[in-house]
């Protein structure tokens, strides 16, 4: 059940009898062809379908992460370290005190890895509270389907893009050799432009929308399964 879909009376009838909640984190940043908001939209649609089924609440994907080394690319956007997390700490107090006590954060931007020790900190201080920090795209079960469908899989190509993340300007399906992302880690972010051009990290940009959708069959149930197991 998504938020926007329910008002504050609904949200304390359904905790009279349940604790759980979802809350998504995104990241607005360069995806090469594809939607800047690739990692909001992803990481909210995954929670909003694997929550669907048991009526848990789904919270808004917190649109704005950590992705400094995207800032020589026009319309990505980044949080310092500090803001980031204390604005994640701040979510977390404010759903304690409507009676979330089991939250499953779905992330989806690797940078926004802060967050994942935050909610250890956080249980730290909040005891009675179980938070689950869950990368969806690379939970064991959905990133074995990633790699049975094709083993060159990175940012900004085919694994990102689906049919709710294209746009009608994104390009037909290519193939881009890998760039160095070692050499990509020690760069700053307009060098990092430099090296990536069109902001893809390799491997082709498209594959079969059926093999993407079985991709995310197998995301949504896993994701499903880590919520039921709160």
């Amino acid at each position: 059940m998504r938020i926007i879909d329910m008002d504050w009376r609904m949200v304390e009838d359904w905790l009279r009898g349940d604790d759980r909640g979802v809350l998504p984190l995104g990241s607005i940043e360069q995806h090469a062809g594809l939607s800047l908001a690739v990692d909001m939209i992803l990481a909210e649609r995954v929670a909003v379908e694997a929550a669907e089924p048991l009526g848990v609440p789904v919270f808004p994907a917190l649109p704005f992460g950590l992705a400094p080394y995207f800032q020589a690319f026009p319309g990505s956007m980044t949080l310092r370290v500090e803001t980031y997390v204390a604005v994640v700490r701040e979510l977390l107090d404010s759903m304690k005190r409507s009676g979330f006590r089991r939250i499953l954060i779905v992330n989806g931007h690797g940078g926004n890895q802060p967050a994942a020790a935050l909610a250890q900190e956080w249980m730290m201080d909040n005891p009675d509270c179980r938070v689950r920090f869950h990368d969806w795209w690379r939970a064991p079960k959905t990133m074995a389907q990633v790699q049975a469908t094709d083993t060159v899989a990175s940012h900004a190509s085919w694994m990102e893009n689906f049919p709710w993340t294209r746009l009608p300007s994104t390009s037909a399906d290519g193939v881009k050799e890998m760039v160095d992302t070692d050499l990509l880690k020690t760069l700053p972010p307009f060098e990092s432009r430099n090296l990536l051009e069109d902001g893809n990290f390799g491997g082709r940009t498209q594959r079969s929308d059926n093999e993407m959708l079985a991709i995310w069959h197998v995301a949504v149930e896993e994701t499903r399964a880590l919520l039921e197991a709160l």
